[in-house]
């Protein structure tokens, strides 16, 4: 799936999560050895409104008005890309300062797009809950956000609060195929080496949930791991995000959007709803 050249791809821009987002991205990096690149993505391309202007301004306008303000808008992305030069230089020496060493990356347009056209170099995307722009709604995910982790086939931590080593993490596993990529990434990855393991099956038919979670400890445990394995009952959402508080567990895997599109519409999707009710990153696999 991956090769050496695939990277940690941090998500930079200005809202208050980025320099979490820089910290986990260097702690993967760290613990895998995979390159690590930081990306700053400016959601207004080059010169794009200019055609917008020229149908704002209507017929019989003056050449110079339009010249004006095609110079103006131009100044005003050349100070974005600087802005965005900037954030990218405060970023790397951030990390350098804890041994890590980034590249970095700029590019303009849809960031979803931007991230599809460089999947195939992506061994672990991490970006915050929320943009700079909608940092402040807590009812609502980042604009990007749903659309980036249903676009990607990569693992997406989703960082929401300040960095901390993750001395616990917990499997939220129900034997579809996204919880099992979750449960191999687990067991194979020098990410997770040593660390403590509580695998949460949360609403299952116990003689289902027997035989999901007596299957999913062995492959951990004879990965190496300490396996706290529990059946809980409760509403999925509600219940891990209390789990996870309870146990301050520090990162949590899961599945993203695995139930039917149809249920989506009706109930909501779960990812989501974990998404916006948990204050721990969410380690998000497709």
């Amino acid at each position: 799936m991956f090769n050496n050249d695939n990277k940690i791809l941090a998500c930079i821009d200005g809202s208050k999560y980025s320099q979490s987002v820089c910290d986990y991205a260097a702690w993967i990096s760290q613990r895998t050895g995979a390159p690590l690149q930081l990306l700053h993505n400016l959601e207004h391309p080059v010169g794009a409104s200019t055609a917008d202007l020229s149908g704002a301004i209507g017929l019989g306008s003056r050449d110079t008005l339009l010249q004006e303000l095609t110079e103006v808008e131009e100044q005003r992305n050349r100070l974005m890309m600087e802005q965005g030069k900037l954030m990218l230089a405060a970023a790397k020496e951030r990390i350098g300062q804890g041994g890590t060493e980034a590249s970095t990356k700029q590019r303009h347009g849809s960031l979803t797009e931007s991230l599809i056209e460089m999947e195939d170099d992506i061994r672990v995307l991490v970006l915050g809950i929320r943009g700079e722009e909608h940092e402040q709604n807590t009812t609502h995910l980042g604009a990007h956000l749903e659309a980036t982790i249903r676009a990607l086939h990569r693992p997406i931590l989703v960082v929401n609060t300040e960095f901390r080593v993750p001395e616990k993490v917990m499997l939220a596993y129900d034997g579809s195929d996204a919880s099992s990529k979750a449960l191999d990434m687990l067991a194979q990855s020098p990410l997770f080496k040593g660390i403590p393991v509580h695998l949460v099956t949360v609403g299952e038919d116990p003689a289902d949930s027997n035989t999901l979670q007596h299957k999913a400890t062995e492959v951990l445990q004879a990965a190496g791991h300490n396996v706290t394995a529990v059946t809980l009952d409760g509403k999925p959402s509600e219940t891990l995000v209390s789990y996870q508080a309870e146990h301050d567990i520090d990162l949590t895997l899961m599945g993203a959007f695995s139930h039917t599109r149809l249920r989506e519409l009706v109930l909501g999707s779960l990812t989501a709803k974990v998404l916006l009710k948990s204050n721990k990153p969410l380690l998000l696999l497709r």
